[in-house]
């Protein structure tokens, strides 16, 4: 049974807004929550550009499971019906297929950036850009956004979309912003961009590890940025369900914590005939993240295994559910296995959702659980149908995937009136500080959203 068309009547107000405000902005950030249908929103202004005759061919950089939406999406209106979608994945002969096809917009994921730029050989002749997940540019040094900018003069309009546009401080903009208007807001260099609106931290003599926020800096970097930024929270414009977070606490045994406090202290502990050590305090965290979760990777690439508490705490988290559907975010391979392991001897029906027919069992609510990687999975998904409940067995440091994945359940569609996001939590370990970065994060983030969130009526 075919589903109906949408019309452009049932765009909601605060989108036909945003739509209105791509096309009065040649440069424009939108800072929309997951859920909020930046791609129709986005795609509906470059119509309305094309058939006006201000753009004729547009490239849309996104993470790759993204691609797709750009291109389904499109099928779901009446007035974009006539758009023509052409996706630029897979071989490097078939990118430059894609590319070549008469369309009016190109999608390409972001990883093939410099190729585009520099190695397929193809005129960069578009007139328009959209960074869908404008975040995945916030590293002024990584080689897609050098090779982006070489070509970034070229382009008349650019829109960045993003829900998470500062996941480690205000630092994240420079770069994010300087892609959109080719720094005339917050400067064309970063060093220019830190004395401005930076101190320096923590430090060791010359080098600096990390930079503070001077006093009245972000109010001054807010109002630099709000003529051409709008932000809008999924709670203000849907009738979203209740977020409830919640923690379970776990308890390492004296012996246990001995060997963890060991590893933090020395860098190094013994563990039977192997040993675990870390070269530098990054490296160190991953190891006591790792500690933490019940086993970690030696120097010898093999696993030690250490505690237990977390396996158990998550049987009591699905025996709890009584059948009902519970996605699991991991990090470590070793955790995965482990898990997998005690799913089966429990008999319970589980799957990596890394497949389509794996993510439409979930849907169909055919898993009692999901087993999700952020990296892989942060963005693109749309997982609400099958189930609201997300237990993250690791915590993570990425504010961003960390975001992206509460909201592949807690979006625009979840039928439950609440979900639930319990983390497993190992007390008296970096755990408990990971958990309060995020928070600080979160706060920091939230500040800018809120100081250019647009005020539009629901």
């Amino acid at each position: 049974m075919m589903r109906e068309l949408l019309d452009k009547t049932d765009m909601y107000k605060y989108q036909v807004y945003s739509t209105e405000f791509i096309l009065k902005h040649a440069e424009a950030a939108l800072l929309l929550d997951c859920g909020l249908g930046k791609t129709v929103i986005t795609l509906t202004a470059i119509d309305e550009l094309i058939k006006q005759g201000k753009v004729k061919k547009v490239l849309v950089i996104c993470p790759i499971r993204v691609a797709l939406v750009w291109e389904t999406e499109v099928k779901k209106w009446k007035h974009l019906m006539d758009l023509r979608i052409s996706k630029a994945v897979g071989t490097a002969k078939e990118r430059i297929q894609a590319l070549t096809a008469d369309s009016d917009v190109y999608v390409i994921n972001r990883e093939n950036v410099p190729w585009l730029v520099d190695s397929s050989g193809l005129p960069f002749d578009y007139d328009m850009l959209v960074v869908d997940e404008l975040s995945s540019f916030k590293n002024w040094n990584s080689k897609r956004f050098k090779a982006l900018m070489k070509v970034r003069p070229r382009i008349r309009r650019v829109v960045g979309l993003t829900g998470t546009p500062t996941s480690n401080g205000l630092m994240d903009l420079f770069a994010e912003y300087k892609l959109l208007d080719q720094g005339k807001r917050l400067g064309r260099y970063i060093s220019g961009y830190r004395a401005r609106y930076f101190l320096p931290d923590k430090t060791n003599g010359k080098i600096v590890y990390s930079y503070k926020l001077r006093y009245g800096a972000a109010k001054q970097i807010y109002k630099a940025i709000a003529d051409m930024t709008i932000s809008m929270k999924g709670t203000d414009y849907l009738d979203m369900p209740e977020l409830i977070n919640s923690e379970y606490p776990v308890y390492l045994d004296g012996d246990e914590m001995d060997a963890y406090e060991e590893m933090k202290n020395e860098f190094t502990v013994g563990m039977h005939e192997d040993v675990v050590s870390a070269d530098n305090p990054a490296v160190l965290t991953g190891k006591l993240t790792q500690f933490a979760n019940g086993a970690v990777y030696t120097d010898s690439g093999a696993v030690e295994y250490i505690h237990s508490r977390k396996l158990e705490a998550l049987e009591d988290i699905i025996e709890a559910a009584c059948g009902k559907s519970i996605l699991v975010a991991y990090w470590f391979r070793h955790d995965l296995e482990r898990i997998e392991e005690m799913l089966t001897g429990l008999n319970v029906s589980y799957a990596r959702l890394d497949s389509d027919e794996h993510i439409r069992q979930w849907n169909a609510c055919e898993l009692e659980v999901g087993l999700i990687h952020p990296a892989a999975a942060g963005h693109g998904l749309n997982l609400q149908s099958g189930g609201n409940t997300l237990v993250w067995y690791g915590v993570i440091w990425s504010l961003e995937l960390y975001q992206q994945t509460v909201a592949r359940l807690w979006r625009q569609g979840q039928t439950s009136r609440t979900v639930v996001v319990q983390h497993i939590v190992a007390a008296d370990t970096i755990d408990e500080k990971i958990l309060n970065v995020l928070t600080w994060k979160g706060a920091t983030q939230q500040a800018l959203i809120e100081a250019v969130k647009a005020e539009v009526a629901a």
